[in-house]
C-alpha cells in the first residue's frame, strides 16, 4: 500500500475537535447542557465510525483488540443518535452515557497499545496507556457516584476531552496515524 502523508488526518480532525470542545467546555460551563448533549452527540458519531474504521483495517491482523474496537465503535455510535434524537433526555442519561462511553474507548485503545508501541514508538506507547488509564478511572468515577458526575460533568468531561484530543493529536502526528 502507498503512503499518501506522513498524517493521520482521521485522528487530526478528531483532536482538534476534542480540543475545541474541550475548551469550549472548560470556558463555559453554564452552557445550556442541551446544546452540549447535540455535539456530543455528533463526537460521539464520528468517533464511533473512527472506532468501526480501526476494527476494519485491523481485524485481520490481531485477534481480540479489534472486537473491542467494533463495539466500542457500535456503542459510540448508537450513543450519538440517541443523544441527537432525544437531546432534553440525554441531559438526564449524560450521568450513565458518558461513563460507559469513557470506559469503553479506553478499553478499546489499552487493547491497541501492542501495535501503538510497535508503530509509534515507547513515548507514544505511555503517554496512551497513561490517558486512557485515566479516562477508565474517571469513567469508573461517574460510574458509581451520578450526582457527582451531573455536577461536575462538564469539568470532567472538559479535561478528559483535552487529554484525549492531544492523545489523538500525537497519534495523528506519529507513525500509526498514517
Amino acid at each position: 500500500m502507498r503512503r499518501r502523508s506522513g498524517y493521520g488526518w482521521l485522528e487530526l480532525i478528531i483532536g482538534i475537535v476534542l480540543l475545541v470542545m474541550g475548551m469550549f467546555t472548560l470556558f463555559n460551563p453554564g452552557f445550556a447542557l442541551t446544546g452540549l448533549v447535540v455535539v456530543f452527540g455528533i463526537l460521539a458519531i464520528v468517533m464511533g465510525v473512527a472506532d468501526i474504521l480501526l476494527y476494519v483495517r485491523m481485524e485481520r491482523y490481531i485477534g481480540f483488540g479489534p472486537i473491542l474496537s467494533l463495539v466500542s465503535g457500535i456503542l459510540s455510535v448508537m450513543s450519538g443518535i440517541m443523544l441527537l434524537v432525544y437531546p432534553n433526555a440525554g441531559r438526564w442519561i449524560l450521568s450513565l452515557l458518558f461513563p460507559i462511553w469513557f470506559i469503553s474507548h479506553c478499553i478499546s485503545r489499552l487493547c491497541h497499545l501492542q501495535v501503538i508501541r510497535i508503530t509509534a514508538g515507547n513515548v507514544v506507547y505511555y503517554l496512551t496507556m497513561i490517558i486512557n488509564i485515566i479516562g477508565v478511572i474517571l469513567g469508573f468515577m461517574m460510574l458509581f457516584d451520578p450526582i457527582v458526575a451531573m455536577v461536575s460533568v462538564s469539568y470532567l468531561v472538559s479535561f478528559y476531552l483535552i487529554i484525549l484530543g492531544i492523545d489523538e493529536l500525537v497519534i495523528a502526528f506519529s507513525e500509526i496515524g498514517s
